[in-house]
């Protein structure tokens, strides 16, 4: 099975409106929150945001643990774990896509970007027709060869929630 890698968006770490605190970078921000036992939401889900965070965490050596009170693992999608971080005023890391398109973040804010960008690939794999004899490979092939086409590009590159681009195709 071959992997293409289609379009990308980034993480950004959001957390409460009221804190000021700059954010000189994505690990001095986690181990900031570490330290000060700040509440943190994870999504705790095995996706590839719940991923990234452990990759963070396990960066600057300092994973929080099961029990830790302050550090809450709800086995959620990512807008559950934003409705449960607006409610805490807490922090979580979220994909800027799902930030931009959520709805309820009247407590929260974007407090760290771009330091270093933390970019979230997406792509697209066909699933192997011996693991599956259902599959409709030749559907699968078609879709495939359209979302790897210029009208594909065209499409992501231009789909906007609130004005803001949400995806940035990047297949060669």
């Amino acid at each position: 099975s071959k992997r293409y890698e289609l379009m990308y968006n980034d993480y950004v770490i959001v957390g409460p409106i009221d804190d000021y605190s700059e954010c000189s970078s994505i690990k001095s921000k986690f181990k900031s929150i570490y330290e000060q036992k700040k509440f943190f939401i994870s999504r705790g889900d095995d996706s590839g945001t719940h991923k990234k965070e452990l990759e963070i965490w396990n960066s600057i050596n300092l994973l929080p643990k099961k029990n830790d009170d302050w550090y809450i693992e709800i086995g959620q999608g990512m807008g559950k774990t934003l409705l449960m971080t607006n409610e805490k005023k807490a922090y979580t890391i979220s994909d800027r896509s799902t930030w931009i398109s959520f709805n309820k973040k009247e407590n929260l804010k974007i407090l760290c970007e771009n330091f270093p960008p933390l970019l979230n690939q997406y792509s697209i794999i066909l699933v192997n027709q011996n693991l599956n004899s259902k599959l409709n490979i030749n559907a699968a092939e078609k879709f495939i060869d359209w979302i790897l086409s210029n009208e594909a590009k065209k499409i992501i590159n231009n789909y906007k929630v609130k004005n803001q681009q949400l995806f940035f195709y990047n297949y060669n």
